[in-house]
């Protein structure tokens, strides 16, 4: 007997072909988040607790998401459930990034719960239990984001929470191989990574996103996963925004793009930073386009 799909409820609606923005760190998904986010008819968040534990618990830990398919769909359902539901409380919770993208309400909260027909998140870490997002939501619409590894190590190596995960106590790879979340696929991996610099170490993750969202490809259809390149995000923001219109079947409010040099890394990394970083990732950069 085929299975019965999941319906999830929440604010009273049910949840249907929800969006998860998913990158690198500092790869550019909050373009999009704020996007989607000022669109009306859609509820996006970023940051909520109950997804952010849960999601940087499978990243971290992958090996939790072996062989308990069904659990960790549960978890990933209860926990969206639970962000999504609309308050001021809720809101509050959210990370400062989400809590910028759009105006409050008159009841305090980001959006007009009556409005409410879609769904979306766009939390950090998210990209590492896509596959999980797929089985709990069989309809969801995967966007990744894409970026100059070079320009996301010059922002991993201005942000103090990003390198935090590369403290001694905190970087679990010892215990927990191979370890995507840091980029570590292989024993040689595993061995090169306490020799690498905070730089070095920023381009293995960079790479170990590239590996991953490779993967995504090859498993999800076209209508499932699409694919944006940040530059060219940035230089045609209209040409981007009818893309991914047509990509999630709503018309997208618009995508406001940062003043911001894209190669803005040229002046923040020093010659030792590059020659590092094209050792770690330079295949990677080439192979997706970036001319090292």
């Amino acid at each position: 007997m085929p299975q019965r799909p999941y319906i999830l409820i929440v604010n009273g609606r049910k949840v249907r072909q929800p969006v998860f923005v998913i990158g690198a760190p500092h790869s550019g998904t909050d373009l999009l988040m704020r996007a989607l986010k000022r669109t009306p008819g859609f509820h996006v968040t970023d940051g909520q607790p109950s997804v952010l534990n849960v999601v940087i618990a499978f990243a971290r830990t992958p090996s939790i998401q072996r062989g308990r398919g069904a659990a960790a769909t549960t978890v990933l359902r209860d926990a969206f459930a639970q962000a999504w539901q609309v308050s001021p409380d809720a809101c509050l919770r959210c990370r400062p990034e989400c809590q910028r993208a759009t105006a409050r309400t008159a009841a305090g909260t980001c959006v007009d719960e009556r409005e409410i027909g879609r769904y979306g998140d766009a939390s950090p870490a998210l990209m590492y239990c896509a596959e999980a997002l797929v089985d709990a939501f069989g309809d969801a619409k995967i966007v990744q984001v894409i970026r100059d590894g070079r320009a996301v190590v010059a922002a991993m190596l201005s942000d103090p929470s990003e390198l935090a995960w590369f403290r001694r106590g905190v970087a679990n790879v010892d215990d927990e191989f191979p370890n995507p979340f840091f980029g570590i696929e292989t024993d040689e991996d595993r061995t090169t990574w306490p020799k690498l610099s905070a730089a070095g170490k920023c381009a293995m993750r960079w790479r170990g996103s590239v590996h991953k969202m490779a993967r995504l490809r090859s498993d999800l259809g076209p209508d499932q996963l699409t694919t944006f390149r940040y530059e060219q995000v940035v230089a045609e923001p209209q040409a981007a925004a009818r893309a991914l219109s047509a990509f999630i079947g709503a018309d997208l409010a618009g995508i406001e793009v940062p003043a911001k040099d894209v190669d803005g890394w040229r002046r923040l990394l020093s010659p030792a930073h590059l020659a590092e970083i094209d050792k770690v990732a330079g295949q990677q950069l080439r192979r997706v386009g970036y001319d090292t």
